[in-house]
């Protein structure tokens, strides 16, 4: 088994079923997995921010930080590596609320979800499973032989 650790604003694709592709520390990020089970093709973005209209020039030098850009990259390397749009399994992680000083006032956990719902209904694609919200820290892990996600969160595991 090799694990592939994808950073923040960072992607990592696979075709071979011995990896396992991990993310931690998901806040208000959004883990999101794609998984095409007959390609035995998968990846995980961690995206950071909802919309690149806050700073153009980053979103340029890394589109993966934004849900409006870096989505529509991630989902090119899937299909550069084999996976077919019609079987493509989307799980998503993360969107917490962190709250400074008990307000949260960006609300960017809520408005990552916002931005890739809308996207991914814009392009007649479904979430299969999500763990979203609420306030606390969530890793995620895709296995590329089966296509499982698990999500640990305060020493705690589920399959998503």
């Amino acid at each position: 088994m090799v694990k592939h650790v994808v950073g923040v604003a960072d992607s990592k694709v696979s075709s071979d079923c011995g990896d396992v592709i991990v993310t931690q520390a998901l806040g208000s990020c959004l883990g999101i997995t794609i998984y095409d089970p007959v390609a035995h093709v998968g990846g995980m973005l961690h995206v950071m921010m909802p919309v690149s209209s806050i700073n153009r020039d980053e979103a340029r030098l890394n589109p993966l930080m934004f849900v409006d850009t870096g989505v529509p990259v991630f989902f090119w390397d899937i299909y550069s590596a084999g996976g077919v749009k019609n079987r493509l399994i989307v799980k998503v992680a993360g969107g917490a609320t962190i709250q400074h000083n008990g307000q949260d006032n960006f609300a960017i956990g809520k408005r990552n979800m916002v931005m890739l719902r809308k996207l991914l209904w814009k392009n007649g694609v479904l979430i299969e499973a999500e763990d979203v919200g609420a306030d606390y820290a969530r890793s995620m892990r895709l296995h590329i032989a089966t296509g499982r996600v698990v999500i640990s969160t305060n020493g705690c595991e589920k399959e998503l």
